[in-house]
């Protein structure tokens, strides 16, 4: 895996180097607890961190971005909530 995209408060955070299902367990250990501070990547490129808090009724999405694309694939996300054809 790539990285697993991150959308929180309406933007887009990523994490690296992580697998989703212990990403995922991180954070159900991390609720159990009540709170927990997230460490993502804010940006593109160099690393810049940003904590996120993660607690009960906050909305977080996880999205695995793959090494590559599926074969066959003729879609790509354009990061503004719509799909657009590309030349895959």
């Amino acid at each position: 895996m790539k990285r697993i995209d991150i959308v929180y408060g309406g933007e887009r955070f990523s994490i690296g180097d992580r697998d989703l299902e212990t990403l995922k367990q991180e954070i159900r250990s991390g609720l159990a607890t009540g709170h927990h501070w997230l460490v993502v990547n804010d940006g593109e490129g160099e690393f810049h961190s940003a904590y996120l808090s993660i607690s009960p009724g906050v909305p977080l999405a996880l999205i695995p971005v793959p090494d590559h694309e599926p074969e066959g694939a003729t879609e790509a996300w354009d990061g503004l909530g719509t799909v657009s054809e590309t030349d895959v």
